[in-house]
């Protein structure tokens, strides 16, 4: 059959046609993205979707709640050296990861929060402005550049906190170091922090002696940080007001005054206790007198919450014991002495992550069920080297050495210092007489116990001298940390505390990772090259200094002159060689940078538009069959 010129015509205009249809297409398509992208990025801006593993920009429902309740702007001026870190792909990443946080804040706040992103660079004012802050600087090579790494807030009334450095290694606390932040910036008055006390922790009058003696230096503390006020009868005194009771070796109290504290946990105060089967500041007052008890516990109240003292028992750790001068002068272990460091405290605790050492003396142990529903968090344990030891052994002590006798390991890590939240219930069915209001149950108590009062004693972890008049006291553990950790976490909101730690953020750059290592084989060559020549000059220098005259004078020959300038010229030389190398290094990842930019905004507008038009395509040739 004749194929004819019409025929032809047609099929060329048809094609013309469909080609003229497909670059519509392909225009209609882009303009369509670019407006979707002008219209998300002007009303849909805020809306964001988190498909990070483990959430890791999402913010916990506690920090929404501290965000909320936010009443004056507050100001967050995020300070990091982006120039001076070029030369540092991990740390830059990391930072990355903090300022997005950031902008997680500032976009939930509706307002309330604003955010600043300042680059300190050397000799500014903006480093200026951060030294002022009291923000950190860390010098990261031999030219003096300093880092920084940090942030700062204001409010409305001048109020301002700073967390000086971000520290990699703690971003499990991140979240929370920031909501800490913003709700001391929202909530700028001082907890009221209400202290029961049966051991002298104020300054008072020795009544051995009837001497003046200082406040212990943890009080002291506490007082520098916080509003604090003396509780004198649990009983009688009102401690609805208070954001945190904090009560040391509680002896004895009567059923009204353990009723007070069961009821003030169960309507939302928090509790922090120390408790000791053996207090060994707890003296007795002066004339004769049968030897009181030195022990003290909550059991009435906290058994029913699943933790309970063991009674009249002190724990020995020889793996943790700490040297003490023996009976004849000589160091040795002293087993009811112990110094607990990092490797038994809970790193996953906010109140202990940061601890390097406590020391503990004649402490007790936790019995811990956990089968009442609450949830107990082990903050300080024992070795499994340790045991248990009898109460009367310490009574009349003067050779730390008969502690040894007959000790035996029970293979069992014990609990020193745990941590109780979720529901519970009051430990008096129906009340007490004469007290109306009673709480039954909370959905979720804050209470922290710690079998050991002496770890508030200042010989234990400070010691104080006087130098011109003023008390200077200078800590050689963390005991007082320890407790200022746990008051600033207990005392704020309880959105704040149940701030979830976040889990670390681990992403390897395998190819930044490669062109490192590439840049460093060639940097370490070089570096080595100049070492070898730099040793091989101060031995020919030593050489010429020893053939020198006795008047000390070295005369060089003009050949030993242009051989130390050609030195110096190639010691630049190479010098130069290693900025090459490192600016290299800084291309190749920015290069990688720009690259994956690219990717991400062109990629797959491309790759939905090409699916579109196969999807078309395959269509009309459909119609067209």
């Amino acid at each position: 059959m004749a194929f004819r010129y019409s025929d032809r015509h047609r099929i060329e205009k048809e094609l013309i046609k469909m080609n003229f249809k497909t670059s519509l297409n392909i225009i209609l398509l882009a303009l369509g993205f670019l407006l979707f992208a002008m219209i998300n990025n002007i009303f849909v801006s805020s809306a964001r979707l988190d498909l990070s593993e483990n959430g890791l920009y999402s913010l916990s429902d506690g920090t929404r709640e501290v965000v909320d309740e936010i009443d004056e702007p507050i100001n967050l001026y995020f300070f990091f050296s982006q120039k001076i870190s070029r030369d540092m792909p991990s740390l830059r990443t990391y930072s990355q990861r903090v300022y997005e946080l950031l902008e997680e804040y500032e976009l939930i706040a509706d307002g309330k929060i604003k955010l600043n992103f300042i680059d300190p660079e050397p000799f500014s004012e903006q480093e200026d402005r951060a030294a002022e802050f009291g923000l950190q600087s860390v010098p990261i090579n031999q030219a003096g550049d300093e880092l920084y790494f940090g942030l700062a807030g204001t409010n409305s009334i001048d109020g301002q906190e700073v967390i000086p450095f971000f520290q990699p290694d703690k971003e499990e606390f991140l979240e929370y170091e920031i909501s800490k932040l913003v709700h001391n910036l929202a909530k700028p008055e001082k907890a009221l922090i209400g202290v029961y006390s049966d051991l002298p922790v104020q300054a008072s009058v020795d009544p051995r002696n009837f001497q003046p003696t200082s406040a212990w230096v943890f009080m002291q503390q506490l007082e520098e940080l916080f509003e604090v006020q003396m509780i004198e009868d649990l009983e009688k005194d009102e401690l609805g007001g208070l954001d945190l009771l904090l009560i040391v070796h509680p002896k004895g109290l009567s059923e009204s005054a353990l009723y007070s504290v069961d009821q003030y946990v169960l309507s939302g105060g928090k509790l922090i206790a120390f408790v000791d089967p053996l207090a060994e500041l707890d003296q007795p007052g002066p004339g004769p007198s049968a030897v009181p008890s030195k022990s003290s516990d909550l059991n009435a109240i906290t058994k029913k919450w699943g933790v309970a003292l063991r009674e009249q028992m002190i724990l020995g750790d020889p793996e943790v014991a700490l040297l003490v001068g023996g009976a004849d002068g000589r160091p040795l272990r002293h087993l009811g002495i112990l110094g607990f460091s990092k490797d038994y405290l809970d790193q996953g605790s906010v109140v202990t992550s940061s601890i390097e050492n406590v020391n503990m003396a004649t402490a007790g142990i936790f019995d811990v069920d956990t089968s009442l529903g609450t949830k107990i968090e082990t903050l300080i344990r024992s070795s499994e080297s340790s045991g248990l030891l009898e109460g009367y052994q310490f009574e009349y002590l003067s050779n730390p050495e008969d502690l040894q006798k007959g000790f035996s390991s029970t293979g069992e890590s014990f609990v020193v210092a745990a941590r109780i939240s979720g529901p519970a219930v009051s430990n008096f069915e129906g009340g007490i007489a004469g007290r109306e209001a009673f709480v039954s149950s909370a959905e979720n108590i804050q209470v922290m116990l710690i079998a050991d009062t002496d770890i508030l004693a200042d010989r234990l972890w400070v010691q104080v001298q006087s130098f011109f008049g003023q008390q200077i006291a200078t800590a050689f553990a963390d005991n007082g940390a320890l407790v200022a950790n746990a008051v600033e976490n207990f005392s704020g909101s309880s959105s704040l505390i149940s701030v979830r730690s976040r889990g670390q953020f681990s992403r390897p750059f395998e190819v930044v990772d490669r062109l490192r290592r590439n840049a460093e084989v060639s940097y370490l060559q070089s570096a080595e090259r100049l070492q070898v020549e730099l040793a091989d000059t101060e031995r020919k220098l030593a050489e010429l200094e020893s053939a020198s005259p006795k008047d000390g004078l070295i005369r060089l020959s003009e050949e030993q002159t242009e051989a130390i300038k050609s030195f110096q010229d190639q010691k630049l030389r190479i010098r130069k060689e290693l900025r090459d190398v490192r600016h290299r290094l800084d291309k190749d990842i920015e290069d990688l940078g720009g690259w994956l930019k690219l990717i991400n905004i062109l990629v797959m507008p491309l790759m939905l538009t090409g699916l579109l038009l196969v999807i078309r395509i395959v269509r009309y040739q459909e119609k067209a069959s």
